[in-house]
Protein backbone atom coordinates (compact mmCIF):
# COMPACT_ATOMS: atom_id res chain seq x y z
CA UNK A 1 0.00 0.00 0.00
CA UNK A 2 2.69 2.38 0.86
CA UNK A 3 4.76 1.27 -1.93
CA UNK A 4 1.33 2.55 -4.11
CA UNK A 5 1.10 5.69 -2.54
CA UNK A 6 5.13 6.59 -3.71
CA UNK A 7 4.53 5.72 -6.90
CA UNK A 8 1.79 8.41 -7.69
CA UNK A 9 3.06 10.86 -5.63
CA UNK A 10 6.25 10.73 -7.69
CA UNK A 11 4.11 10.32 -10.78
CA UNK A 12 1.98 13.24 -9.83
CA UNK A 13 -1.03 11.23 -9.77
CA UNK A 14 -1.96 12.30 -5.95
CA UNK A 15 -1.70 15.55 -6.35
CA UNK A 16 -3.77 15.36 -9.51
CA UNK A 17 -6.37 13.31 -7.57
CA UNK A 18 -6.16 15.71 -4.67
CA UNK A 19 -6.26 18.91 -6.64
CA UNK A 20 -9.60 17.25 -8.68
CA UNK A 21 -11.02 16.77 -4.61
CA UNK A 22 -10.67 19.80 -3.57
CA UNK A 23 -11.44 21.80 -6.70
CA UNK A 24 -14.68 19.87 -6.81
CA UNK A 25 -15.50 20.53 -3.24
CA UNK A 26 -15.00 24.34 -3.72
CA UNK A 27 -17.08 24.26 -6.52
CA UNK A 28 -19.95 21.83 -4.81
CA UNK A 29 -19.88 24.34 -2.15
CA UNK A 30 -20.37 27.50 -4.41
CA UNK A 31 -23.24 25.69 -6.13
CA UNK A 32 -25.23 25.70 -2.52
CA UNK A 33 -24.20 29.06 -1.50
CA UNK A 34 -24.77 30.78 -4.91
CA UNK A 35 -27.37 28.28 -6.45
CA UNK A 36 -28.29 26.15 -4.18
CA UNK A 37 -32.50 25.19 -2.79
CA UNK A 38 -33.67 27.64 -0.30
CA UNK A 39 -36.65 25.05 1.59
CA UNK A 40 -33.79 22.92 2.28
CA UNK A 41 -35.92 19.44 0.86
CA UNK A 42 -33.49 19.39 -2.05
CA UNK A 43 -31.12 16.31 -1.47
CA UNK A 44 -27.72 17.28 -2.72
CA UNK A 45 -28.37 21.18 -2.30
CA UNK A 46 -30.61 21.81 0.56
CA UNK A 47 -27.51 21.49 2.90
CA UNK A 48 -23.71 22.55 2.68
CA UNK A 49 -22.21 19.71 3.36
CA UNK A 50 -23.93 17.34 1.21
CA UNK A 51 -23.38 19.64 -1.93
CA UNK A 52 -19.96 19.92 -0.76
CA UNK A 53 -19.81 15.90 -0.38
CA UNK A 54 -21.14 15.85 -3.80
CA UNK A 55 -18.69 18.37 -5.95
CA UNK A 56 -15.66 16.08 -4.01
CA UNK A 57 -17.04 12.89 -5.30
CA UNK A 58 -17.39 14.58 -8.58
CA UNK A 59 -13.80 16.33 -8.94
CA UNK A 60 -12.53 12.40 -7.60
CA UNK A 61 -14.43 10.93 -10.49
CA UNK A 62 -13.19 12.99 -13.27
CA UNK A 63 -9.80 12.73 -12.32
CA UNK A 64 -9.72 9.17 -12.39
CA UNK A 65 -11.65 9.31 -15.68
CA UNK A 66 -9.03 12.10 -17.65
CA UNK A 67 -6.40 9.45 -19.78
CA UNK A 68 -3.18 10.56 -20.76
CA UNK A 69 -3.09 11.44 -24.60
CA UNK A 70 -0.36 9.72 -26.12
Amino acid sequence: MIEKIKILWQSGGLFKISTGVIVGAVLGYSYYYFIGCKTGTCAITGHPLNSTLYGAVMGLLLTFTSKKKD
